[in-house]
């Protein structure tokens, strides 16, 4: 069930109806880190230039060369934290267009079942919070248990697959169901949904890869819930998303 809900996921990610989604979040993406790129360079710029000149007096021969050695470590420095950001911002990015992607698997994979309801404005903000926070404490988790031998893949395959799994479920059942019962029918199914929730940090692990993990599990879990509830209908009390208050 989960890896063909993987295999229907990696399928819709390159798929036409997709394509549009996709190129919004890397072209959003790299919009925001070019606008990042500047805002830091500037920013070093103005904390960095007055301590220059209190340091080095007057105008020295090797001043110069001083500059231009501390502008090459600074580019790296920015670079180096604009790789770091990488992910986080894509994740931002991508959580406004989870819906979109949720929408598009379920006309193309489940063209005669009930569409699910996009989440309100409010919800969409506050579930693409959540997604950046999962994503950034995956990012450091990473950094952090790298330094632990025996540790650290371990500990971060089972923290984020815990935290993607539950928040990416949620996510594709509550188009469904009301919150609360989205979240009881994925604590029901708990076991299946880590699992899923493992391989999406598998996926979450590949350098480059990683940046599409958003609209990844997205689809992986809108597959995972219709396959869970196909599996379990006494569950369900209705397909059809009820009204929100």
């Amino acid at each position: 069930m989960i890896l063909e809900a993987a295999r229907l996921a990696f399928a819709n990610l390159f798929a036409v109806e997709t394509r549009a989604v996709f190129w919004k979040v890397i072209g959003l993406t790299l919009l925001s880190l070019v606008a990042l790129w500047f805002a830091l360079r500037e920013l070093f710029a103005w904390l960095a230039l007055p301590w220059i000149d209190t340091l080095i007096p007057g105008t020295p021969e090797w001043a110069g060369w001083f500059t231009f050695v501390l502008g090459i470590f600074a580019s790296l420095g920015l670079a180096l934290g604009l790789a770091l950001l990488l992910a986080p911002v894509t994740a931002m990015i991508a959580g406004f267009f989870l819906d979109d992607v949720a929408e598009v698997v379920e006309k193309r994979d489940y063209p005669g079942e009930p569409p699910g309801v996009p989440l309100p404005l409010a919800e969409a903000v506050v579930s693409s919070a959540k997604f950046l926070g999962v994503v950034i404490l995956g990012n450091i988790l990473a950094l952090f248990l790298l330094l632990v031998p025996g540790l650290n893949l371990i500990a971060f395959f089972l923290v984020n697959g815990y935290l993607l799994g539950r928040e990416f479920f949620e996510f594709a059942a509550m188009r469904h169901r009301r919150p609360e019962e989205a979240r009881l029918f994925r604590r029901k199914h708990r076991a299946t949904v880590f699992l899923g929730g493992l391989l999406l940090a598998a996926f979450l692990a590949v350098p480059l890869l990683n940046l599409l993990t958003p609209l990844f599990a997205a689809g992986m879990m809108v597959h995972l819930h219709k396959l869970l509830s196909a599996r379990d209908p006494g569950f369900a009390q209705s397909i059809a998303a009820p009204a929100r208050a």
